[in-house]
């Protein structure tokens, strides 16, 4: 007995010594080919020294515990039947100082140590997985097939360790070295599995990398977090004197991998259990326990063969990478259109398929809120999930701060619907060509409306530029073209199909004053309107058109201007020019014109008549002033009486008297009366 723990002793100093060596190599050779998964894989391999630690110093306790037990009986046996050994049993406890300290060890020690490996294990997966996040960790090609070369003999050398230590711990006395190889053979996969990784990026195959960058953390958490929760339900197992427990560090993860046959032996005596007799010793039983094995690999091999099959749908098509090229001999791209195609098996032919055939779509300046779907776009209300502020140049000229320059606030739900049209460029040329594409898109359009206004109209008639009024098509086509213009200069490989400029909304708080001062706007552009359209009708009422108006105004301008620099000859052409506009010219005022031009030619011959007329009569006056004096009477008198009833009296001497009664009779006689004649 003493010689068995002082073999596994042995085994456990030498696994010890083994993965030190392991755990500097490993980091060498992850300085030399910078590979990440490398570096984590040394310090997971610390976690197996750490283990390995613990279990020398236990089976080393183990060791002097036995060889204490073996002098013990020895000296009995020495003494006889009547030792105080026999006589005081409990004396003797006391002096078995190794066996206790054993005890203590297992009892208290080994816990601790529990938790100290999985605490670090925790902390340095952590660690391990925030720096991947921030830190650069691409690999050197320089150095990768001699880093695989090491990589699969530490893998060979650890599984070798795995197996003869797990097969060791089949026995109850070696059950402690279990956990030891159940690290080792962790060791051994990752390194075997970081092996093919870096061979396979040396022929631009680094997906596999890339993957298992992530994974050697990750299963450091995990088995970190398995020790805690072991070391958690250790509190509550009970224990029973003189069976070994097992220590919180023994990952029963781990041991699945390093013995699978005890899955099949769990789930049997689970089997029996509920069904109340022994289902495992049937012929179904026998056969599946011996075909589960072969199945499993029959499964993962037609698996495999299924990755040569690529089926492409109608709005798809594929790049086809071999050994990482997109490109064939010849340089020519790949490209797989809808159907099925067969390739070479993963990881030597890769296919990418994207629905180039679909219409995609970029939100730029809102989050669409999927639960509740498109809201109205009323300016009182929020529309989505998140909606981003944009600077909009204002004319406003006031400000509060001197010198603080003009600026409106307002929002934007603007959907950028593209097409790739070359899925090369799209795949190749970055990383991420739609985040490219949508910083793109974000860029120009914060650049568009920070010059642009959003008043309907402005003062200055640039009506093109305004998001808010009929400019929007004009502003859409136009940011189409510069956005569709930096996709091609940055070789995106994407067609812009749609730009939609309808989202343009103030913020909800300000959304009433925002109206204010549009319906201001809208108030002003009217009072202009009717302006001009006053203006229009006063000119064309008057001149006849506003064109003929222009005309005659710049005329006008020119005879003033010619006339106050004293040039008689060009102000009598300006003045000719003028009048024959003023001729030609229609309209009121024209007519107006032509109306006083007549009159006053009618006045003018009048008063030439009139004055001819005063000379005949002064003619006539001086020939016969009676006859001349007398005729004026009497035209007077049938000028003045020509409207009045006259009466003419015949008499024939003077003593005569007639007396007329001009008064009105209201009432008439009856003299007056005539007869009727019958």
């Amino acid at each position: 007995m003493h010689k068995q723990s002082k073999r596994a002793a042995t085994v456990s100093l030498t696994a010890f010594i083994v993965s030190i060596v392991f755990f500097f190599s490993i980091l060498i050779l992850s300085s030399v080919t910078g590979v990440f998964a490398l570096y984590a894989l040394g310090w997971q391999i610390l976690a197996v020294v750490m283990v390995w630690a613990v279990l020398v110093m236990q089976f080393y306790q183990r060791t002097l515990a036995e060889r204490e037990q073996l002098d013990m009986a020895a000296l009995e046996k020495a003494q006889g039947s009547d030792t105080i050994f026999q006589a005081q049993q409990s004396h003797a406890d006391l002096f078995a100082v190794a066996q206790n300290r054993l005890r203590i060890f297992e009892k208290w020690f080994l816990p601790a140590f529990s938790l100290i490996i999985a605490g670090y294990q925790i902390v340095i997966g952590l660690f391990l997985l925030n720096k991947l996040k921030v830190a650069d960790v691409t690999a050197s090609t320089d150095s990768l097939l001699l880093g695989a070369v090491l990589a699969v003999a530490v893998a060979f050398i650890s599984f070798l360790f795995s197996v003869f230590t797990t097969g060791m711990s089949n026995q109850s006395d070696w059950r402690p070295l279990r956990p030891g190889g159940s690290y080792l053979l962790a060791t051994a996969v990752i390194a075997f599995v970081c092996a093919v990784a870096m061979a396979l990026a040396q022929f631009k195959v680094v997906i596999v990398l890339s993957v298992i960058n992530w994974v050697v953390p990750s299963v450091l958490v995990v088995i970190g977090a398995e020790a805690v929760l072991n070391f958690l339900l250790d509190i509550y197992r009970p224990r029973f004197k003189g069976k070994y427990s097992s220590a919180a560090f023994d990952s029963r993860i781990l041991a699945v991998l390093a013995s699978p046959g005890n899955i099949l032996h769990t789930a049997a005596g689970a089997i029996d259990y509920q069904f109340g007799f022994k289902v495992s010793q049937t012929w179904f039983y026998k056969v599946m326990e011996k075909a589960i094995v072969p199945l499993v690999i029959f499964s993962i091999i037609v698996l495999y063969i299924l990755s040569c099959v690529v089926i492409i749908a109608p709005e798809e098509q594929a790049v086809l990478e071999r050994l990482g090229n997109p490109l064939d001999a010849e340089g020519h791209v790949q490209l797989l259109e809808p159907g099925l195609t067969f390739k070479l098996p993963w990881p030597f032919e890769i296919a990418y398929k994207f629905p180039t055939r679909q219409v995609q779509q970029i939100n730029v300046g809102f989050v669409p809120d999927e639960q509740h779907g498109k809201q109205p776009l009323l300016w009182g209300k929020e529309h989505y999930k998140e909606e981003y502020n944009l600077l909009v140049a204002s004319e406003s000229k006031s400000s509060s701060q001197d010198g603080a320059v003009p600026v409106s606030i307002i929002r934007a739900a603007i959907p950028v619907q593209y097409k790739v049209v070359d899925l090369y460029k799209y795949l190749y040329n970055y990383q991420d060509s739609a985040g490219v594409l949508e910083s793109v898109c974000y860029r120009e359009v914060i650049k568009f409306v920070a010059g642009s206004r959003v008043e309907p109209e402005s003062e200055q008639g640039n009506a093109e530029e305004s998001l808010l009024g009929a400019g929007r098509a004009v502003a859409a086509e136009k940011l189409t073209k510069i956005i569709q213009a930096r996709a091609d200069e940055m070789d995106i490989g994407v067609e812009i199909l749609f730009m939609g400029l309808q989202g343009f909304h103030p913020p909800p708080d300000v959304a009433e004053d925002f109206q204010a001062v549009i319906g201001a706007v809208q108030k002003k552009q009217a009072a202009i309107l009717m302006a001009s359209a006053e203006r229009d009708a006063l000119l064309t009422t008057n001149v006849g058109s506003v064109a003929a108006a222009n005309k005659l105004y710049k005329l006008a301008q020119d005879f003033a201007d010619t006339k106050y620099d004293g040039d008689t000859a060009k102000s009598q052409a300006a003045k000719v020019a003028l009048d024959a506009e003023f001729a030609a010219a229609s309209g009121e005022l024209y007519a107006k014109l032509r109306n006083a031009s007549g009159y006053a030619f009618e006045r003018s011959v009048i008063a030439e008549a009139i004055g001819k007329r005063f000379a005949g009569q002064m003619q006539a006056f001086e020939a016969a002033k009676g006859i001349y004096t007398h005729e004026l009477k009497m035209a007077m008198l049938e000028d003045a009486l020509e409207n009045i009833r006259k009466y003419i009296i015949v008499a024939d001497g003077d003593t005569q008297v007639t007396v007329f009664d001009l008064q009105e009779k209201l009432v008439p006689s009856l003299y007056d009366i005539e007869p009727i004649q019958k």
